[in-house]
């Protein structure tokens, strides 16, 4: 055996084995778990983000940089919601296979129309999202046009694992939608009932169920509220029928007490993102919880 044979397999085990499939970074829970269910054990899934913490407002840790350092595919959510760290997590991955307009960079927003696009974007509106509200994971049906675009992307990035990846996403299409009509026809009583939002976070989940939005607790979006807009929307609220306030569990539930205790009206933790696994147990879970939640405001 000569000496440069013994180098060579020398540094074939250094290397150790190939790995196969995709390593994917996904910035909110709800496209981990679409990534999970159209991979399988062909891929490898980060959440660089959880239920609990505002999306809007997430720290480019070194950790992060260190994810998308090593992925092959960026799964985000786009309409600017990651505006506030990951272009920086991107920019110091110097990662270029997945930099926006990649065929490693995947926006969830683009494959769906946005509600809520401002007819204007001015600071003075509040945290204003030029393209529309970003918040669609809240509305199932569109988890599965945004499931159809990724897989087709992560197959075409990952040939070799196209029909898994085919088969599994045809499966999981078919025991999505079966949910869907479950959930609304469980639904069905809530529709047109009123909710108070405390941010705008979820006109797709409202839209999906037949609900009405009858005030929000932020004046302008990403604005706290102050006593005088929560007196005045107290008063305005007064004889109306409302169902709940609603909170993402990262909003402070000071004004939501308030108001739910001048008003009587059910103060309700709903998560804008899947809060338990980022798979798809968690993805059920997460809208049988919600609809659980609000069924029981009405007795």
């Amino acid at each position: 055996m000569t000496r440069r044979f013994l180098v060579a397999l020398l540094c074939l085990g250094l290397a150790g084995p190939a790995r196969a499939g995709l390593n994917v970074f996904a910035t909110l829970p709800e496209w981990g778990a679409l990534a999970r269910v159209i991979g399988g054990d062909a891929v490898t899934v980060f959440v660089a983000t959880h239920a609990r913490q505002d999306p809007h407002h997430i720290e480019a840790r070194p950790s992060l940089i260190a994810r998308a350092r090593q992925a092959d595919l960026v799964v985000a959510n786009g309409a600017e919601l990651e505006i506030g760290w990951l272009p920086a997590v991107l920019s110091a991955a110097g990662n270029r296979a997945i930099q926006p307009g990649q065929p490693g960079y995947f926006e969830a927003a683009t494959q769906v129309a946005l509600l809520e696009v401002p007819a204007r974007v001015d600071r003075a509106d509040g945290d204003v999202h030029p393209a529309g509200n970003p918040h669609i994971g809240l509305d199932p049906r569109l988890l599965l046009t945004v499931g159809t675009a990724l897989q087709a992307r992560m197959a075409a990035l990952d040939p070799a694992q196209a029909a898994v990846y085919d088969a599994n996403w045809s499966a999981f299409r078919a025991r999505w939608q079966a949910a869907i009509d479950r959930w609304q026809a469980r639904a069905a009583p809530l529709r047109g009932q009123a909710i108070v939002v405390h941010h705008t976070a979820y006109p797709y989940f409202t839209h999906w169920l037949g609900l009405t939005r009858a005030g929000t607790l932020e004046p302008k979006p990403g604005v706290a509220p102050g006593s005088a807009h929560l007196a005045a929307l107290r008063d305005a609220l007064a004889g109306q029928r409302v169902l709940a306030i609603v909170r993402p569990p990262y909003a402070p539930e000071g004004p939501g007490q308030w108001l739910a205790g001048q008003s009587g009206i059910p103060l309700l933790r709903l998560p804008i993102s899947v809060e338990l696994s980022a798979d798809e147990a968690g993805l059920t879970a997460w809208f049988d919880g919600m609809i659980d939640a609000l069924l029981a405001t009405r007795g």
